[in-house]
This record gives structure tokens, C-alpha cells and sequence, in this order.
């Protein structure tokens, strides 16, 4: 059974507004900080054995719901996109840094179309890893 788990500190906790299920790989945190509303959608996307239908279908759903969040608004997408946007940097200024890994597959192709079309940047490409 697919689905979606938000943890975090106690402390933060009366700081939530909303969680909002917007299907079984999909849901919205809204968190209220001192700067203003934070929105976290929180994904499981399809893994590259699914069929392009689904994967096209979902990623359409996210970029929906992501576009049609106030502009005022923080966003910072979380989850387990099941993509490679590797380590190649050449084709997608500002969208991610230099430190991607390996390299990239067919679902982190569509990654980075999602991120340039919403203007966001992936930030775990932004720093070198650590080794495990």
C-alpha cells in the first residue's frame, strides 16, 4: 500500500495549520512561521517501473497543486521523487547546483522540467555529499 508520513519536532506541532490528502502519494503541510505560511507538499512519486501514464499523471497533479499556491508564499517540496537528475549541470541554469550524482534518468529529465516550469531549485544539488 502506497502512502505519505509527515514527521517533526514537538515543538513545531501548534505550528500547523493544515495537512491535506490530495491523493495517496500527495499531501500539503501548511506550517505558520514568524515570516509567514509555509506550504510543504509532501510526494511519493511513481518509480521508474510504472508506466508513463501514471508517472505523466502525477507529476501533472503536483505541478497543479504546487502552481496554484499563493506566490506570498514559502514552498518547499519534499518527498521521494524515485529520479537521477545527475551530475551534468550544463542545461538547467539556477534549477540546480553543481553536485548532483551520477547520471540522470528519463524521471529526472521531468524533475528538472518541473522545477525550471515552477522556478524552484533542488537543493540537495547545492552542496557535496558526504559519504555514507
Amino acid at each position: 500500500m502506497d502512502g505519505l508520513g509527515i514527521f517533526m519536532a514537538e515543538k513545531w506541532v501548534n505550528s500547523v495549520v493544515s495537512v491535506k490528502r490530495h491523493s495517496k502519494r500527495v499531501l500539503i503541510l501548511n506550517i505558520v512561521l514568524d515570516s509567514g505560511l509555509l506550504n510543504v507538499p509532501t510526494i511519493y512519486a511513481s518509480h521508474s517501473g510504472k508506466l508513463e501514464e501514471e508517472k505523466e499523471s502525477f507529476w501533472n497533479e503536483v505541478f497543479h497543486l504546487v502552481s496554484c499556491l499563493p506566490q506570498n508564499e514559502m514552498v518547499v517540496l519534499a518527498g521521494d521523487m524515485n529520479a537521477h537528475v545527475g551530475s551534468c549541470n550544463v542545461d538547467r541554469d539556477g534549477t540546480r547546483g553543481g553536485f548532483g550524482y551520477g547520471d540522470r534518468n528519463a524521471d529526472g529529465s521531468r524533475i528538472l522540467e518541473f522545477a525550471d516550469g515552477l522556478n524552484l531549485v533542488i537543493c540537495n544539488t547545492l552542496s557535496m555529499k558526504s559519504s555514507w
